[in-house]
């Protein structure tokens, strides 16, 4: 290392291992707080409704808001970190972030706390991607398989620690503390940061308005059509509708207007030419199901279906997080010595053993058939996601690393906003109901046998509506095994991509980096 100061060290030097320690919890700890904050606020909404004043459809504007502002705000991390460099861009992120969650902590109404969380995205968009362009740079070419599992591992673990913090902190002080945790957190990042990351090169970039605008058009409308379309019964809402068609026209129109502006776009699309990083993209967002179906299907089962107290629902979902974790970190040293689409491969086929194993699912099943399937999924989910992000960057110069990272948790937030699971559940339940509602009459001598006990006759009010709950209860449980299955066999016909991966082997047959050309 020269002796000039660390931040100011030309960007191609590699920092010392003490140094690379410190970067590394500078950034995870900026990573993990935003990825928390994505899921750790879902379990306390009913909390903020009562408080707040606000009804359960205004209540999930916390959710939107927040999404929204972070989705047009990512694909720009790119921009700002040449603009301001990273070093800056990241300072900026992380006060900006600390900040707007102190204040959506003492927020005293619907319209502060939506507010301050638009903040909140802004300022948390680039958190993700910015951490993962510094771990990829911070570590030789080597050892990016060890630094894509550190980094995983705040970004997959995050989201299952979420609602189980969530939840316990709710229980324990107040919902206004799912908020104020990031402060602490936050301001040990800032310190780390400010002395230990480096900086880079700045370039001058000029900003492209017209660009913006398309694209936040496009993303915004996106992001809302994804996050609201399950609430709003998709297309049968004009909201819906409207939002569909300016992420269309927005998308569309910025898509044509970038390739004709080529290099002075907001950002160069041409970025997708690289295989690895396409079809990596493509991956990671169809994978939107599999990571998330499990987070928002068995809180449902368990606390709606089998009557689990919330915290018990976090402890019985842990195993699953835990499992991507040590996946992650044994996976980490198989990267540079294994052929990376091979990992990806077998992850796929784990996660699709785990998901069929829940669809065996039913409302007699004891913990441990819960835990297993959801820890084999776990495991599989850490097998593929470490090995794909590494191969998302092996061929990509070094100067497109923070874009590249914008676009690729754009794409990554994408996928799993989508609200594909839910709305096929309610559409299964639905289904269920009526089929199973038709063999239901009074009629039946089954129904006679199963009211008898309970001297009732199946003209009792009563009787009536205990059946109606217990068809209720198995028309949902069998759209969630609907699910599952759908689940299983999404990680299946996933698996034809990874044969057009590029080969990525570190130090044995890796491609070798392209010239960096520059923006």
């Amino acid at each position: 290392m020269s002796s000039a100061p660390f931040g100011a060290v030309p960007h191609h030097e590699l920092p010392t291992g003490a140094e690379r320690l410190m970067i590394t919890l500078a950034v995870m700890s900026a990573t993990l707080i935003q990825v928390l904050d994505t899921t750790i606020v879902n379990v306390a909404l009913p909390h903020m409704a009562g408080e707040l004043g606000a009804t359960t459809d205004q209540i999930s504007w916390v959710l939107t808001s927040y999404l929204v502002s972070s989705a047009i705000v990512m694909p720009l991390t790119g921009y700002f970190a040449d603009t301001l460099g990273r070093k800056r861009f990241l300072l900026i992120s992380i006060a900006g972030f600390v900040a707007a969650s102190a204040l959506c902590g003492i927020a005293q109404n619907l319209a502060e706390i939506v507010g301050f969380r638009l903040l909140q995205g802004v300022f948390g968009a680039a958190l993700v991607p910015m951490s993962q362009a510094i771990m990829t740079d911070a570590y030789p070419v080597e050892d990016r398989g060890k630094a894509m599992a550190i980094w995983g591992l705040g970004v997959m673990v995050g989201p299952v620690l979420g609602p189980t913090l969530g939840g316990w902190l709710t229980d324990v002080a107040s919902w206004r503390w799912t908020f104020y945790i990031n402060v602490p957190v936050g301001a040990l990042s800032l310190f780390l940061a400010s002395a230990y990351v480096p900086d880079s090169e700045r370039k001058q970039r000029r900003m492209d308005w017209t660009g913006l605008a398309l694209l936040a058009t496009g993303i915004a409308g996106l992001q809302y059509m994804l996050d609201r379309g399950t609430t709003q019964d998709w297309f049968s809402a004009l909201d819906i509708r409207v939002s569909a068609v300016l992420a269309a026209v927005g998308l569309a129109g910025f898509g044509g207007y970038s390739l004709a502006r080529g290099r002075h776009a907001l950002f160069d699309l041409h970025i997708f030419k690289d295989r690895n990083f396409t079809m990596a993209c493509v991956v990671i967002m169809c994978m939107g199901l599999g990571l998330f179906g499990g987070l928002v299907l068995q809180p449902i089962l368990l606390e709606g279906l089998l009557n689990y107290p919330i915290v018990t629902t976090g402890i019985v979902m842990a195993p699953r997080g835990v499992a991507t974790a040590i996946a992650m970190i044994v996976v980490g040293r198989l990267v540079g010595k294994i052929d990376a689409r091979i990992l990806v491969g077998a992850g796929m086929l784990t996660s699709a053993a785990g998901s069929w194993a829940m669809t065996h699912y039913s409302l007699d099943v004891g913990t441990w058939q819960i835990v297993w399937p959801a820890f084999l999924q776990g495991m599989g989910l850490g097998l593929i996601f470490v090995p794909l992000s590494t191969i998302a960057y092996t061929t990509l110069p070094r100067s497109r690393m923070a874009e590249a990272a914008g676009i690729y948790s754009l794409v990554r937030t994408i996928g799993a906003a989508a609200g594909i699971l839910t709305t096929l559940m309610t559409r299964q339940a639905q289904v269920n109901w009526n089929e199973l509602g038709a063999h239901v009459t009074k009629y039946s001598q089954a129904l006679v046998d199963y009211l008898k006990p309970l001297h009732l006759t199946p003209t009792d009010p009563h009787a009536i509506a205990i059946i109606a709950a217990q068809i209720g209860q198995q028309a949902q449980m069998n759209a969630i095994i609907d699910v599952f299955k759908v689940t299983a066999w999404s990680f299946l016909l996933l698996l034809p991509l990874v044969f057009l991966l590029r080969r990525y082997r570190a130090g044995a047959g890796a491609p070798p980096p392209p010239a960096d050309a520059g923006h």
